[in-house]
């Protein structure tokens, strides 16, 4: 093989691959518009409460800062 034909087929080789690299950046443009779907696991954020637990962290807090009135202030000196 001579020295020309190498040169021919890098250069070819080299426009392949430009043009696979091109169509790849097209796809990864065109995939980060599309909105990515959940995977079904965990939910994220608050979780729901029913009545009853409303309730029943209701009480707790109650309770809670009933004991803290009751607790006479503790701050330290010089606040």
């Amino acid at each position: 093989m001579d020295l020309y034909q190498a040169i021919q087929d890098l250069y070819a080789e080299k426009e392949k691959l430009e043009r696979v690299i091109v169509s790849l950046e097209e796809l990864q443009r065109t995939a980060g518009a599309v909105p990515v779907l959940s995977r079904g696991g965990k939910r994220r954020g608050r979780k729901s409460m029913d009545a009853a637990e409303r309730r029943e962290v209701s009480e707790r807090m109650k309770k809670y800062w009933a004991s803290r009135r009751q607790e006479p202030e503790k701050k330290p000196p010089g606040h």
